[in-house]
């Protein structure tokens, strides 16, 4: 049964989720883990930060999110389909007003990433 995303336990669920299909993607994993070398274990808790202070207003997360983008070989495709594995991650777990805000500020955020990568929608 979906519901609304209310808990940590709803963003970590959504952010775990999420991940697990970045990690099997063809286009996204490489970038992730070859090239980025991310380091899960510290990544997912920064995200479960992230994700809460946008959706919950818990006001956990300190950083800033887009430098280290910056200096990935990323373009349009691979916001297209970060995007993509998203919004169906979000849509697959949640409904209502939370989850249509999780997408949007998941829209934004690649907006915001696509301006400064000099990159068109």
């Amino acid at each position: 049964m979906r519901t609304e995303i209310k808990t940590e336990a709803d963003i970590k669920r959504l952010v775990d989720t999420f991940y697990a299909k970045v990690n099997r993607d063809p286009l996204l994993s490489p970038v992730f883990n070859d090239v980025a070398k991310v380091d899960w274990e510290k990544h997912l808790p920064t995200m479960y930060n992230f994700w809460g202070s946008l959706l919950l207003g818990k006001g956990n997360y300190s950083g800033r999110p887009f430098p280290p983008h910056a200096v990935l070989p990323i373009g349009n495709t691979h916001f297209e389909r970060w995007l993509q594995l998203f919004s169906e991650t979000v849509d697959e777990l949640f409904s209502g007003l939370s989850a249509e805000m999780a997408k949007q500020r998941a829209r934004n955020i690649a907006g915001v990433f696509r301006h400064k990568l000099g990159l068109t929608e």
